[in-house]
C-alpha cells in the first residue's frame, strides 16, 4: 500500500501466505505481550513458521500515556517475559535518544533563522 496516487490503486489482496493469528497476553501492571502465531488459510497452525513476538507498555507523563513498543526476539513466551523488561528499556532509550536529536536539530533550526534577521543600520 505505498506510493499510490489514487485510492483505488490500493490493493486490498490478503496474502494467505503470511497470516497470523493474534493472542494478548498480559500481567495487568506493566506487561503486554502479543504473539502471533502463523496459519494456514484454512486457519490451522503454520508448524513450518516461527510465532512473533511484540511487547509494549505506556509511561504516564503529564502530557499523558507515552507507549513503548518492540519487537522481542522470543521464540517461546516464556523466553518473551524475559526479554520484556530489557525490550522495554531499550526502547525507551531509543526515544530519549530521538527526542533528544529532535531538540537539538529543532534548536539549530532556531539559531539559523536567528542569525538570517536583517537589521536596518547594522
Amino acid at each position: 500500500m505505498t506510493n499510490f496516487k489514487n485510492p483505488t490503486d490500493i490493493d486490498f489482496t490478503v496474502d494467505e501466505n503470511h497470516l497470523y493469528r493474534e493472542e494478548s497476553i498480559t500481567d495487568l501492571k506493566v506487561a503486554s505481550i502479543r504473539r502471533l502465531v502463523p496459519v494456514k488459510p484454512d486457519g490451522t497452525e503454520d508448524a513450518g513458521r516461527t510465532p512473533l513476538f511484540l511487547a509494549s507498555t505506556q509511561l504516564m507523563t503529564p502530557e499523558g500515556p507515552l507507549p513503548l513498543q518492540a519487537r522481542l526476539k522470543a521464540t517461546t513466551l516464556a523466553d518473551a517475559y524475559k526479554e520484556f523488561p530489557g525490550a522495554m528499556r531499550h526502547a525507551l532509550d531509543d526515544m530519549v535518544a530521538q527526542l533528544q536529536q529532535m531538540r537539538q536539530e529543532q534548536s539549530q533550526q532556531q539559531q539559523k533563522e536567528a542569525s538570517r534577521i536583517i537589521v536596518p543600520g547594522r
